[in-house]
């Protein structure tokens, strides 16, 4: 036990370390190639922080742990929702008004709602998987060209100020995109052969440590990042990070996994899916009352996150 233990410790500390390297990293590559802080916020930083979640996911699934690479993805929208939004919400009320974001949540309900559909008979396969894949680059491009056809947009603002060319020379900032990637490829290792072990010592299912302890460690990168925008008042970031990266989660995460490997998830409940969606539904009035999310509206979302956890330990 105590080595599992220091795995998933170990495996955390990589995942995180390992996506703030390669967010950093392509970050900077990104504006070398010319592209905009806006387009860079929109898909590098969003989906950088979500590529824990993509290795930990491909890993699992390659292993036939279904339950691990689905349960990962739900539980990582919904800590991303319920616990790390409403976290930011309580440090500072999370204003609502970028069009950007406006009409990323509703493609963030779409995206649950079509994914959840796929995912109930409890199998993905890889059709499902290329047709999810397929749709994420439509997001990409379809962000891309609103992007630069909005320029002047609040949300474009916080990320020309964010995002600074490196000091560093292109070759380091090379080093740093592989260095990163081998992080994240040993860290989800460490992780889920760690969280494995666990779970079959406390008697949990691996849908069960699918959707807490791993959902919850590869949400990490999330977490920082929308709390430091939080904090420096970069609210449109926090939201933004956090709706992008659940989008990339279900059309990128699942799509590409899927297309490795046909995905079979029957440990998870339609109480897990059912969570997830109305996770996201109640985004929608939150983000359209007063176009803000205030601390109450925080604590809610913290509230109703910590009654699924307790749903999920007790019904185990």
């Amino acid at each position: 036990m105590t080595l599992a233990l220091l795995s998933l410790a170990l495996g955390l500390g990589l995942l995180y370390f390992g996506a703030e390297a390669l967010v950093r990293a392509s970050s900077s590559l990104a504006l070398r190639l010319g592209l905009s802080p806006l387009v860079i916020g929109l898909t590098v930083v969003a989906f950088g922080t979500s590529s824990p979640e993509l290795v930990v996911s491909l890993k699992a699934g390659l292993a036939g742990q279904g339950n691990i690479s689905v349960g990962n993805v739900v539980g990582s929208n919904i800590c991303n929702l319920g616990l790390i939004l409403g976290l930011c919400a309580l440090v500072t009320p999370i204003a609502t008004t970028s069009q950007i974001v406006r009409i990323d949540i509703p493609i963030m309900i779409a995206a649950t709602a079509f994914t959840t559909f796929l995912l109930w008979d409890g199998t993905l396969g890889r059709t499902e998987g290329v047709t999810l894949f397929a749709l994420l680059l439509v997001y990409i491009v379809f962000s891309v060209h609103l992007a630069r056809r909005q320029p002047a947009d609040a949300l474009g603002a916080e990320f020309d100020a964010e995002v600074k060319a490196s000091q560093r020379g292109l070759s380091l900032d090379l080093l740093m995109v592989a260095g990163g990637l081998v992080l994240l490829i040993f860290g989800a290792r460490f992780l889920v052969d760690g969280a494995v072990v666990i779970a079959r010592a406390f008697g949990w299912s691996e849908a069960l440590i699918g959707l807490t302890v791993i959902a919850i460690g590869t949400s990490l990168p999330e977490l920082a990042t929308s709390l430091v925008a939080a904090v420096k008042k970069e609210t449109d970031i926090a939201v933004g990070n956090i709706v992008g990266s659940n989008i990339f989660n279900l059309l990128g995460i699942l799509g590409l996994t899927a297309m490795v490997t046909p995905l079979a998830a029957s440990g998870l409940s339609l109480t897990d899916y059912a969570v997830m969606a109305l996770f996201a539904l109640v985004l929608w009035p939150m983000a359209y009352h007063q176009k803000r999310i205030t601390r109450l509206e925080g604590a809610i979302l913290l509230a109703g996150y910590a009654a699924y956890l307790s749903w999920l330990i007790l019904s185990t």
